[in-house]
């Protein structure tokens, strides 16, 4: 059954991507929410190697600012949160919690290539889904990959088992900073069907 119009134009239709911010707080509550259903979406062997690290204090906003690209500092700054969608490099540790079979754990603990790309993947995977959710509880995203990931990884994960990804600005969209929709690739241009 597919879901109802509005729903679709909240998720992907009429969403944009956010480049400024209205000066409105965003609750602990409302990211929780976005992560319980972000949470559910698949992930190959149920892996959740994703993490979420919510920005949400000057303190730590102005830990993240020397990390990012001069275009992205000003929205950053509008924006109530931003969330360090980063990969947890010994994600296969909670595989007894959360994979069905036996040995999975050491599967990937034994094999660094299969853990890497399996993390890396199913990290992004991850940010993507969050971007829907967020949008589904109401939230305006502005994902951005403009960040030095050397010094943000120094900075906010300086032990290595987390790998930031990319950034994400979340809250209530400035819709007068919007740009215009950029044109989409067409079904022909971008798909086959064999």
């Amino acid at each position: 059954m597919k879901i109802d119009p509005t729903a679709l134009d909240q998720l992907f239709l009429k969403a944009r991507t956010a480049n400024g911010f209205l000066d409105k707080p965003v609750p602990v509550s409302l990211l929780q929410e976005a992560y319980e259903l972000a949470k559910m979406a698949p992930t190959s062997m149920n892996t959740q190697p994703t993490r979420y690290v919510f920005i949400t204090t000057p303190e730590a906003k102005a830990r993240l600012l020397p990390a990012l690209t001069p275009g992205n500092v000003d929205k950053t700054k509008s924006a109530p949160v931003t969330v360090i969608v980063a990969t947890d490099t010994r994600f296969y540790e909670h595989m007894p919690q959360i994979w069905h079979g036996a040995g999975a754990k050491e599967n990937f603990e034994g094999n660094a290539t299969l853990a890497t790309n399996t993390a890396t993947r199913n990290g992004t995977l991850g940010g993507a889904y969050f971007i829907l959710a967020a949008r589904a509880v109401g939230l305006d995203c502005g994902p951005m990959s403009g960040v030095d990931l050397a010094k943000l990884n120094a900075e906010f994960f300086p032990d290595g088992r987390y790998v930031a990804n990319f950034l994400i600005n979340l809250g209530y969209a400035d819709t007068s900073k919007e740009f215009a929709r950029n044109p989409r690739l067409s079904f022909e241009q971008a798909c086959s069907v064999l």
